[in-house]
């Protein structure tokens, strides 16, 4: 599915998350233990983003997901909320309830910095696929236009869940384009 994982790790203190344990697991691990991961945060549910699970938690590390996708996954450890900050050596990774490509679709940002890893809830050209169970189209656009373009800066950078990057400031132009679509 040539998912994207990110580990998201502090500079001065070595500390590190995995960001969705995809599949792979082998390389995941060798990653984990590499780069001071000690945990694993998922953006959503979905099977193409748990599939390393098992393996990373029988590895001795813990997952995190949040209440509504907790029931997809095979085993987790702990719930996400939104705008809980989950505290990375001196960093703070702050949690983003979007939902609609999932129910508990999470994104996450750092504090002070113009990242945001948006999972499966946008992409360059639109907004994460919605016809899975749980998804729906309106909970989707809400969550892009409300917590995502009116409160990041605009030239912050969106890492997603698959393909290339890109900015809020370059797919906002085309939220009223995407809601006449019915994406």
């Amino acid at each position: 599915m040539d998912n994207n994982v990110f580990v998201i790790r502090c500079r001065e203190s070595g500390d590190a998350v995995l960001l969705d344990a995809a599949n792979e697991h082998e390389k995941l691990l060798e990653l984990c233990q590499t780069l001071g991961v000690r945990t694993v945060l998922e953006t959503h549910g979905h099977w193409d983003h748990i599939q390393a699970v098992p393996a990373v938690r029988d590895a001795g590390y813990e997952v995190g997901v949040a209440a509504a996708d907790a029931e997809m996954l095979p085993s987790y450890d702990f719930i996400l909320d939104d705008e809980q900050v989950i505290e990375v050596g001196r960093m703070r990774i702050r949690c983003h309830h979007t939902p609609g490509h999932t129910p508990g679709s999470m994104s996450f940002s750092i504090d002070d910095t113009p990242l945001l890893f948006s999972g499966d809830t946008l992409f360059p050209g639109g907004p994460g696929a919605t016809g899975f169970e749980g998804g729906d189209f309106a909970t989707i656009m809400e969550s892009l236009e409300n917590r995502m373009f009116r409160v990041f800066d605009p030239d912050t950078l969106v890492l997603p869940g698959h393909g290339s990057d890109t900015t809020l400031a370059t797919e906002a132009p085309h939220l009223d384009e995407w809601y006449e679509r019915g994406w």
